[in-house]
């Protein structure tokens, strides 16, 4: 087995999955001068924010505080973070294959990774994205099974309208929020009380209760 070199060509919001889906197009190429046939590669992926790699506009480090606290901290607390893990299987190839990495997204405002695409206005992501796996190839003694190298990886800047398109399309003009039991009760509790048609409603006539 040649070199194998990895790189992201494009990620495209999936319009019709069960839940949000991102698929990353990657760009696998086995470097060397005599590439051998791959049958399969077993691919797993972990992606990382890297938040150090672009700036933020005053309304973006407002959002980013529950992540980062103040800006004047953020030489201590803007460091890599973990997004997700995700897996994927390549068909055969022996130069060159585009393979699809389906990676899911949550609209759980609990979440880090949501709060981070959350307070973006515009702009890039920059991700990183490490690899490994087993990569199943032709030998002279038959298939033969190989781990990928421990170095793997690619960069990537996510677009954010890439992100929040797909969000708009699976949850139009809406927001997601978890909320702990007990407090759900509550609320649900406070709705009927006061015979609120809507949970919009229930928040905001409490917002509006809210003292200055």
């Amino acid at each position: 087995m040649g070199d194998l070199q990895i790189e992201v060509e494009a990620v495209e919001p999936v319009a019709y999955a069960a839940s949000p889906l991102l698929m990353f197009k990657l760009r696998i190429r086995q470097n060397g001068p005599e590439p051998t046939s791959i049958h399969a590669i077993l691919l797993h992926c972990q992606i990382r924010f890297e938040p150090a790699k672009r700036s933020y506009s005053a309304e973006e480090k407002q959002g980013l505080r529950d992540l980062f606290d103040r800006p004047e901290r953020w030489g201590q607390t803007l460091k890599p973070m973990l997004w997700t893990h995700a897996h994927a299987t390549t068909p055969p190839f022996t130069t060159t294959i585009v393979a699809d990495l389906p990676v899911p997204c949550t609209y759980d405002f609990n979440v880090a990774a949501t709060k981070y695409f959350g307070a973006l206005e515009s702009g890039e992501a920059p991700l990183t994205l490490f690899f490994s796996g087993t990569v199943f190839q032709e030998a002279e003694a038959g298939l033969q099974a190989s781990q990928l190298p421990w170095n793997l990886e690619a960069s990537y800047r996510l677009p954010i309208g890439v992100w929040k398109a797909l969000m708009d399309h699976y949850y139009p003009n809406c927001a997601w929020l978890c909320l702990r039991k007990d407090v759900f009760d509550r609320l649900h509790r406070y709705k009927s009380r006061h015979g609120i048609p809507t949970w919009e409603t229930a928040l905001e006539r409490l917002l509006a209760e809210e003292k200055p």
